[in-house]
């Protein structure tokens, strides 16, 4: 198992949109197992937005986040979705 410091090593930065909607599903649920029902919410669905919606809600997130500092494990996931959003389409 790899440690939160290696977790580039993971998360790849060249995800493509299919590949970042897979990921926000999977950090959508990992929000949701941590009691961050608003946090989950916020990407119920993720599968039909727009790529504009979809990164409107990754950089509000990510602001909402980095005020709830026991949550940077969450954090840490989508920053590296976040690295991907250049490549939404």
């Amino acid at each position: 198992m790899l440690s939160h410091e290696n977790e580039t090593l993971r998360w790849p930065t060249n995800l493509d949109h299919a590949g970042i909607v897979a990921r926000l599903v999977q950090f959508r649920e990992a929000a949701r197992a941590a009691g961050l029902a608003d946090v989950a919410a916020r990407f119920e669905r993720v599968e039909d937005m727009p790529a504009a919606q979809i990164g409107a809600n990754v950089i509000a997130t990510m602001t909402v986040l980095q005020e709830r500092t026991d949550q940077m494990h969450i954090a840490q996931q989508l920053e590296m979705i976040a690295m991907n959003l250049k490549n939404l389409k």
